[in-house]
């Protein structure tokens, strides 16, 4: 071991049910090599090392990726995510003990493995690319024994930790779950959650958020002025009040009885009327919580409510979020499936509008936004808010009532519930301390005209044998 450096092993993880419910994990892990002279993380070198059964097979030994900006613009930190599937069509079959080398002339693209069904071998690979205006780029993929040794900066992670006995937080964990009706901390009773900062966290470079686990149910904000990963840390000490802006950022949003930064609910009719059911409260059940992913280009965590009772003399729904998010953006994204949803029922995701004056949209052909700016951060200063979400999910936009409903103080979107396809949606966060670009509502509204263009025009990928 070289002094001043050690040695760490840092999980891509994968899960796999197990009998006594949630899931046991399956992984595969790249050996990190990083300078601990100041506690921080910060440039790591990465090697991927395989955990996992070998099959013997023969593959393809390269292939072309080509990559084409269809834009006039430029592009960066654009995720690419290509399937097993796409890769072996145009490879062969990939034995499990293989990786796929990908290169940019002669410097190797940091790409990471994520196995998404716990079945012990990777899904998908994600890698993240900047582009010039209408740029075509050509890369090399290579099946091999050994993955490429890279500078890695760990851009995205996820993070779940129990308090322990003494005060202090557990190892991050890849499974929990809650009971139905897990309270919040009384902190006027203890100093410390009993998990910390009060649920699971992601975050990436940009932007960090979080979500109550317990009966509130709620996702909050973390602005941040760091693009080192933090949320390890926040929240370990109850001397420092992640509700003050601190050297990495802060706290910057009250949900109150609102959607927050993106929570959900059903719209479900009753007695020839809509009634807005949030996902909370002793009726939401058991929550599993998953870590799918961890780093270092995106990670992916799960969150499944097996036994939501949505109304009196329903049958339970099942529901499930897959949230993602990952380097460079300011936002994350959802992914939500639902199972034995009553007929004509609508899911739904809101922004907290307590500190807003008032919502506005932006459209184009593929994708549509509501949003709002105003001094509504923790902070009293400027923070920009925005839910987009595909057209064709033939949405309908709406805002709660300020009081007597289970829901308030919300600007929302519903859209019907599909059996055929997920409801998907991404929740933007501009906080002005975060980007000098945000101080504004001009700003605000010109990067999310562009965040809707890039998401009309995604990057064409090809693969040539």
């Amino acid at each position: 071991m070289v002094a001043g450096w050690q040695d760490r092993r840092f999980y891509n993880h994968s899960h796999k049910p197990d009998p006594d419910g949630g899931y046991k994990p399956r992984q595969w892990f790249f050996t990190l090599r990083f300078n601990m002279s100041d506690n921080k993380m910060k440039e790591f070198i990465c090697s991927v090392i395989a955990c996992l059964p070998v099959v013997f097979s023969i593959a393809q030994t390269s292939s072309n990726l080509i990559l084409t900006n269809p834009l006039n613009a430029n592009r960066k930190d654009e995720l690419i995510v290509l399937s097993r599937k796409q890769l072996e069509n145009k490879l062969g079959k990939i034995p499990v003990s293989k990786y796929v080398v990908i290169k940019e002339g002669s410097i190797p693209c940091v790409v990471q493995f994520d196995d998404l069904n716990g079945d012990g071998k990777w899904d998908e690979i994600a890698l993240l690319q900047n582009f010039k205006p209408l740029e075509s780029k050509v890369l090399l993929l290579t099946v091999s024994d050994n993955p490429a040794t890279v500078k890695v900066v760990v851009r995205a992670h996820a993070r779940h930790k129990r308090k322990n006995a003494d005060d202090s937080f557990g190892n991050d964990l890849l499974t929990d779950s809650i009971p139905a009706g897990q309270l919040g901390a009384d902190f006027n009773v203890v100093k410390l959650p009993p998990f910390l900062t009060e649920g699971p966290a992601w975050e990436n470079d940009k932007v960090g958020f979080r979500i109550y686990f317990d009966v509130r149910n709620g996702k909050d904000i973390w602005g941040k002025t760091t693009s080192q990963m933090m949320m390890d840390e926040v929240g370990v000490n109850p001397a420092n009040n992640y509700h003050e802006q601190a050297a990495w950022g802060m706290d910057i949003l009250k949900v109150g009885k609102s959607l927050g930064a993106g929570s959900l609910a059903m719209i479900i009719p009753v007695n020839g009327k809509d009634k807005m059911v949030r996902l909370g409260g002793s009726n939401m059940g058991q929550v599993v919580y998953n870590k799918i992913a961890d780093g270092p280009i995106r990670a992916i965590i799960r969150l499944t409510y097996p036994e939501w009772k949505v109304n009196d003399g329903i049958s339970p729904v099942t529901l499930t979020e897959e949230i993602s998010i990952w380097g460079g953006q300011y936002f994350y994204q959802s992914k939500v499936t639902v199972k034995n949803a009553p007929v004509n029922a609508k899911i739904v995701t809101g922004i907290v509008n307590l500190h807003s004056k008032e919502v506005k949209e932006l459209h184009n052909k593929n994708a549509s936004l509501i949003y709002t700016f105003d001094q509504q951060s923790e902070n009293k200063d400027n923070l920009g808010m925005s839910i987009m979400v595909p057209v064709r999910l033939k949405y309908k936009t709406g805002q709660t009532a300020n009081e007597g409903t289970d829901v308030q103080n919300t600007y929302y979107v519903s859209a019907a519930v599909s059996k055929n396809q997920p409801f998907i949606f991404r929740f933007f966060a501009g906080w002005e301390k975060s980007e000098p670009l945000f101080k504004t509502e001009v700003g605000f509204r010109n990067y999310l005209n562009e965040q809707a263009k890039l998401y009309a025009s995604p990057v064409l990928i090809v693969l040539n044998k």
